[in-house]
């Protein structure tokens, strides 16, 4: 019998550039060029991915279109391949699955792996899962190796591509001190602005800070914040995790006085939502629309409407509806979607058969 070892041990695994290597592999001509997946060349079309050598030009992911190929106009751009990426994510899972019951999906290309039951040790133990990935797909992943979900996830990008990263419990001290505060989760523009009008860029120097205080100048927010900068993460891994809703929202440094101001800032919302929509839940059915807003006084509002397409025009009318409540100055803006569960879409589906 197989006794677990007495601290967790969690792997992050994240494909690299899950997409953009699956059309370089099924095309090896394309080997060493720049290459984006998704949108169309117009200024409608939004990038779902790009491989790393597009993104030395500074082109990235939700990037429109036509702004990628102003920073590389020798970017090769390709139609997605849905089925074909789900069916690679399909046997990527399977080889997790190997491993630990205890897998949580993030997307198609990322996933947590619970290991803590496993006798292998979790570095190697990553390390053997990768190369069998890459043994049946022929595409690399990087890997994080931590203690917690945060230490795990934030270690996966410290070693990418096709590289991993572990992080023991009695090393997070120091290697949480040292990254900047941008490195956590829920971490944006504004709010890393905030933090260096406290004199804050590393997660030590947050750590200045009482919980009480960190509460008192981000809210709830502030006490996530407190345990992040130390390392803390107690949420478990969670079997096959099926996401309900998906959004975007941006807090803005001034606020939006008027409907038209409001509108403007729509269309980047829309595209980055579209782009992630595509990236992570392609397979799934919507639902519903919303548009989510806080106001000067940090009241909200939401307007949400059931059998509409996820559009710019769809999401305007909701906007308007919503700024009309009030007509008070915006400080967030945020549009998305929810999904049918996929119990119920299943259901669906053999009742139409």
């Amino acid at each position: 019998m197989n006794t677990p070892r007495a601290e967790r041990a969690i792997i992050h695994l994240d494909m690299d550039c899950f997409y953009a290597a699956i059309e370089v592999r099924d095309r090896p001509e394309l080997a060493g060029l720049p290459v984006g997946v998704g949108g169309t060349r117009d200024r409608r079309g939004v990038l779902t991915t790009c491989n790393y050598e597009a993104r030395k030009f500074g082109v990235r992911s939700a990037m429109p279109t036509f702004m990628a190929l102003q920073r590389c106009p020798k970017l090769i751009v390709l139609p997605t391949r849905f089925d074909l990426y789900r069916r690679e994510s399909t046997t990527i899972r399977a080889v997790l699955h190997r491993f630990s019951p205890l897998v949580e999906p993030l997307s198609l290309d990322e996933a947590y792996i619970d290991v803590t039951a496993h006798p292998g040790a979790p570095g190697p133990l990553a390390q053997v899962i990768r190369d069998l990935i890459y043994g049946k797909t022929r595409l690399t992943s990087s890997a994080g190796i931590g203690p917690n979900k945060l230490i795990a996830k934030i270690a996966s990008d410290l070693n990418k591509p096709n590289g991993q990263c572990e992080v023991t419990q009695e090393a997070v001290p120091e290697f949480i001190a040292a990254l900047p505060v941008r490195k956590l989760w829920g971490i944006g523009a504004v709010t890393e602005q905030k933090l260096e009008k406290l004199g804050v860029s590393t997660c030590a120097e947050l750590q200045r800070f009482s919980r009480v205080e960190l509460r008192d100048h981000f809210g709830k927010f502030g006490v996530e914040l407190y345990e992040q900068c130390r390392g803390i993460d107690t949420r478990p891994v969670e079997r096959d995790r099926e996401r309900k809703s998906l959004s975007n929202e941006e807090t803005f440094s001034s606020d939006l006085r008027t409907l038209g101001e409001c509108e403007e800032k729509l269309p980047e919302l829309v595209e980055e939502l579209e782009a992630e929509l595509k990236r992570k839940a392609s397979d799934r059915t919507i639902i519903k629309i919303f548009v989510k807003l806080k106001f000067s006084d940090f009241t909200r509002t939401t307007v949400e409407r059931a059998g509409r397409e996820a559009t710019l025009l769809e999401f305007r009318l909701l906007l308007d509806e919503g700024f009309a409540r009030t007509g008070k100055s915006v400080r967030l803006l945020g549009v998305g979607v929810r999904f049918a569960s996929t119990e119920t879409a299943d259901a669906a589906q053999l009742a139409f058969l």
